[in-house]
């Protein structure tokens, strides 16, 4: 009985003695990036090619910190639909810096990527 009675004391006492996890935690809403919840995020672009604009010409945009670690170009036509803050937008809004989302066709004789969409802003966590 008081090898029993002495194990459950010393139990009880690591327990008090264990830190308290929930200290360490972080709570999911502080560290919300510009593109709002990553998990969200993650889902509703996955398709997308994400980048950071390094420059912005009337026919081609060129990205940097790709996910391919090389800076991309990508073309842009008359039908590319720009979309900033959820809503509408175009080619001139755009400044070098910001971070975008872009779904991209692929031309099949030249091999261009070409944007169809591009999406940047605080409101980029819902499909466009």
């Amino acid at each position: 009985m008081t090898a029993h009675r002495a194990f459950l004391l010393a139990f009880l006492l690591l327990a008090l003695a264990a830190p308290n996890l929930s200290a360490f935690q972080k709570d999911p809403k502080a560290d919300t990036a510009r593109f709002g919840i990553p998990t969200s995020t993650a889902r509703v672009f996955q398709d997308y090619f994400y980048g950071v604009v390094k420059r912005v010409d009337k026919g081609e945009l060129l990205l940097d910190k790709t996910v391919s670690g090389v800076d991309e170009v990508f073309k842009l036509e008359p039908k590319t639909k720009f979309i900033r803050d959820g809503r509408p937008s175009s080619l001139e809004d755009l400044k070098v810096g910001d971070q975008v989302y872009i779904e991209v066709k692929k031309d099949k004789k030249k091999g261009d990527k070409i944007a169809k969409k591009v999406v940047t802003g605080a409101a980029a966590t819902e499909a466009p």
